[in-house]
């Protein structure tokens, strides 16, 4: 495979998933781990992408929502907003993760809803500040630097003091078999907590996410009441989930 078309291969996975392994690009370029750890210095020096320990993370997930910043999908990711704003009534408490979809979702609240809104993320929680309305509320803890999302245990005893009326959370891997699973430990459990301490979890996603799996879950679909994706709640991809969770709410 040509360096031009494993870059190609590699930007992709970044884009879609926001952080991968050096070890899975092996595994999925058919190459050596020195190969993707040369590529992934390359990419890096020319400024597309962050390189961390063992892999490489989205430059949007280290410095998110820069003005004039390219969004992956945003108008897929605008389309999922405006579908989950619907969910949203006056005077709920919600719970917010991180991430460029949540992004949008917070912009588009409407200035009318009196809400109490918490979150993980100090990104979404500047945004959210602009909502007159909106009471804002950040889980503290130490700050994983490559996702910008408060994790660790005393994030995780400040969710679990909450009640919420609805959890709004993105995904980095999708499927019918092992519902959302991430590379991540520390975001996988604080995940876990989110929809712990949530009566209604909804779960956001572009479609491409869809049919992946990674190495740790969070949950089975079974857990999940929502899920909102681009796609219209009939389309082909859809189906299988449909089948198999019936009474999961397609959005």
């Amino acid at each position: 495979m040509l360096k031009e078309e494993r870059f190609k291969k590699i930007m992709k996975q970044i884009n879609l998933h926001n952080k991968v392994l050096s070890i899975d690009l092996s595994s999925l370029l058919k190459v050596s781990e020195d190969t993707v750890r040369r590529d992934l210095k390359e990419l890096a020096d020319a400024d597309q992408l962050v390189r961390v320990h063992g892999g490489a993370v989205s430059k949007t997930m280290v410095k998110p929502f820069i003005s004039g910043q390219s969004v992956y999908a945003q108008e897929e990711k605008q389309t999922i907003a405006k579908k989950a704003i619907a969910l949203i009534k006056d005077d709920m408490t919600i719970l917010m993760e991180g991430g460029t979809t949540m992004f949008e979702i917070a912009n588009i609240i409407p200035d009318s809803y009196n809400l109490t809104i918490f979150t993980v993320s100090p990104q979404i929680a500047i945004a959210l500040s602009d909502h007159e309305n909106v009471n804002v509320y950040t889980i503290g803890g130490r700050l994983h630097k490559n996702s910008n999302i408060h994790v660790g245990t005393r994030t995780i005893n400040e969710l679990y003091r909450l009640r919420c009326d609805l959890c709004f959370m993105g995904v980095n891997a999708l499927s019918v078999e092992r519902g959302l699973t991430d590379i991540d430990l520390d975001l996988v459990e604080v995940n876990k907590a989110m929809f712990e301490v949530s009566n209604k979890k909804v779960l956001i996603t572009i479609s491409e996410k869809m049919n992946v799996q990674k190495r740790y879950q969070i949950a089975d679909l079974s857990r999940i009441d929502y899920l909102i994706t681009e796609l219209p709640p009939h389309d082909e991809l859809l189906k299988p989930v449909s089948r198999s969770f019936p009474n999961l709410c397609i959005l």
